[in-house]
């Protein structure tokens, strides 16, 4: 088979890329072009997610602010401490 010449044979710059070094669910190494962390767009990784603080809109009622956390969980230490003392009485 001749394959100088041959368009469909040649090697362009993106066949000639880094591959992605993740395995597929088959075992098999994923095709796909590799960004600079070594992974595909596919799989890249976890997104670090939205970025924290007032300006992006996380702080709305104040359900979830630290401060509001660290209250909830002092509450719910003295009703697992109140409970366990219900038991033990009665």
């Amino acid at each position: 088979m001749e394959t100088e010449g041959n368009p469909m044979r040649s090697k362009f710059a993106m066949h000639l890329s880094p591959r992605c070094g993740a395995r597929t669910r088959s075992g098999r190494p994923c095709g796909g072009p590799a960004m600079p962390n070594g992974r595909c767009r596919m799989h890249g990784g976890q997104s670090p997610g939205a970025p924290k603080g007032q300006a992006n809109g996380m702080y709305r009622h104040g359900r979830h602010t630290n401060e509001a956390l660290a209250q909830r969980r002092e509450l719910n230490t003295w009703v697992r401490m109140l409970r366990r003392t219900a038991r033990e009485i009665g």
